[in-house]
């Protein structure tokens, strides 16, 4: 394969991935706007309504396991090309559906199917590249999948003024058909794992649980995304009601936090040869516990103002930005013939942590910015001690 075929494949590989993974992170945002007026368009209630996007996050957690074992039985090509179908048919089913519970129902299966990219692509980026590389291209994914919360559901509302309720299913089911077609016609696309053609070697998730170097990575990784997760779930309520701000405040402040993401996410490329991995990871996650720590700090002064808050948080999401990518690698190398199972292991991990936080924080949030300042504390310190106590190890497996 000449030089120029070969930069053309990566690059299509790296394209339909990011269009496999943004899809399904779209899944629950571009329908968003929509579900105020479900109750006025199908037959059923406001809350019954809200299973709509909960049965989605619900199928999602059962898929991540679901295409992590099945990784160990099919080719990665055949893996997404089924993910994307199934999510392309699902999707035009929801426009379908004759009331709130039957969409309730696809949209489970909706969600279980959009999992296969989200589980294959840090993997197969890892066995495209070198560890660096594959650091920078996981950031740069990172950095653009970071956007998806923030303009899918703009997209949404605007599909939804102009042409209804299921416009947002039919773009997402014509572009998951696209991207299927795209796999299924180039059967040979995605390389297989380290394993052969399969892509594992007998792993299993338990194992995951019986190494050190991955929990490492993987439980430190998820720690400090889960707590960015569980201040962005708090902050809307916090700043309205316990700082007397507004929305708009709350947007600046995700502005921010994104902008900063996506700036150190594709930053660290300058810098990775000369720090390493390890001090890019150790120093994103004390950027990340400096920023709560000085939320709490701002808290215990009595600090009141929303825009005050945006240096700290400059500190956290710059901080998951400088580790995201290095992390991701590390934790997959550290689990050689496990790519997919770690991968899903990993963002499962992340979901718990930001889920549980979220519940547990609810009925708190009343006590105001402490109370939120003082749970990032306690889910990012465990982060910094985990890569402190757990040395890394002397060699780890590389990407062939």
């Amino acid at each position: 394969m000449s030089r120029s075929n070969e930069t053309f494949s990566t690059l299509l590989i790296c394209a339909v991935l990011l269009v496999g993974t943004v899809l399904g992170l779209a899944g629950t945002d571009l329908v968003l706007p929509s579900i105020p007026e479900l109750p006025a368009q199908l037959p059923g209630s406001a809350v019954e309504a809200q299973y709509v996007l909960a049965a989605y996050v619900g199928g999602a957690a059962l898929g991540l396991f679901l295409f992590g074992s099945l990784a160990d039985h099919m080719r990665p090509s055949r893996l997404l090309a089924l993910s994307l179908g199934l999510f392309a048919v699902l999707s035009l089913c929801c426009v379908l559906a004759p009331n709130i519970w039957v969409l309730v129902g696809l949209r489970f299966a909706q969600g279980a199917v959009s999992s296969g990219a989200a589980v294959l692509a840090p993997g197969v980026i890892k066995r495209l590249f070198d560890e660096h590389a594959a650091a920078r291209v996981i950031g740069v994914v990172g950095s653009i999948e970071s956007l998806v919360p923030a303009l899918a559901p703009i997209a949404g509302a605007w599909l939804g003024l102009h042409f209804g309720w299921t416009a947002s299913f039919i773009v997402t089911g014509v572009l998951a058909a696209v991207g299927a077609t795209v796999v299924l016609a180039r059967p040979n696309l995605l390389p297989s794992g380290e394993g052969g053609v399969h892509g594992a070697r007998g792993g299993s998730y338990l194992s995951l649980f019986g190494n050190p170097q991955y929990l490492r990575y993987a439980v430190s990784h998820a720690l400090v995304l889960g707590a960015l997760l569980t201040f962005v779930f708090a902050a809307p309520v916090l700043i309205v009601n316990s700082m007397a701000g507004s929305i708009s405040d709350f947007i600046v402040l995700q502005i921010a936090g994104v902008t900063t993401f996506i700036g150190c996410a594709n930053g660290i490329g300058l810098v990775i040869k000369r720090l390493g991995t390890e001090r890019l990871i150790m120093i994103g996650t004390l950027s990340a516990l400096l920023g709560a720590v000085g939320l709490t700090g701002y808290a215990l002064a009595g600090g009141d103002e929303p825009v005050l808050l945006i240096p700290f948080w400059l500190l956290i999401n710059g901080g998951l930005g400088v580790r995201g990518g290095a992390g991701f690698v590390k934790a997959l190398a550290s689990a050689p013939g496990n790519d997919a199972r770690a991968s899903a292991m990993m963002i499962l991990l992340m979901t718990i942590v930001a889920a549980g936080a979220t519940a547990a924080l609810a009925p708190l949030l009343e006590g105001g910015l402490i109370v939120v300042a003082v749970a990032l504390v306690a889910l990012l310190v465990p982060a910094v001690l985990l890569l402190v106590l757990i040395r890394p190890a002397a060699t780890v497996a590389q990407p062939a």
